[in-house]
């Protein structure tokens, strides 16, 4: 079975909207097991519908790649809600980002994100 790795809004949707650092995710994530937060889908829809709302022409397109998001069989998970919160209140991320945070650290995976707050909590968390 593939190493897991857990993948936040940020990176998949750089893959799934066709940004920029789709190439730089894509050769991360290769041939790994994906997990994420079950908040995922929820994050991915409100990135799409500011895309939408930036690029209304574009609507159905946008609507037809966040389907694409289902492709990537992420398993989506739980996570301890108070531990996140905590961790939340000791690193300054939202409680969105803290519980990407929360579960690398609980599956012992690398974090794949493009969010440099998240990427630096997540380094420093991996050196306690």
């Amino acid at each position: 079975m593939a190493q897991s790795m857990v993948v936040d809004a940020s990176a998949l949707g750089a893959l799934i909207f066709g940004e920029p650092q789709r190439y730089e995710v894509a050769a991360r994530v290769a041939g790994f097991s994906l997990s994420a937060p079950d908040i995922l889908p929820f994050e991915l829809a409100n990135l799409c519908l500011s895309k939408c709302r930036r690029q209304p022409a574009s609507r159905d397109d946008l609507f037809a790649k966040y389907e694409m998001f289902r492709e990537f069989n992420i398993d989506l998970l739980d996570v301890n809600h108070s531990d996140v919160l905590l961790l939340a209140e000791e690193t300054g991320l939202t409680a969105y980002d803290a519980s990407y945070l929360w579960l690398a650290h609980h599956l012992d995976a690398e974090l794949v994100t493009l969010d440099g707050e998240l990427a630096s909590a997540h380094a420093l968390l991996q050196r306690s």
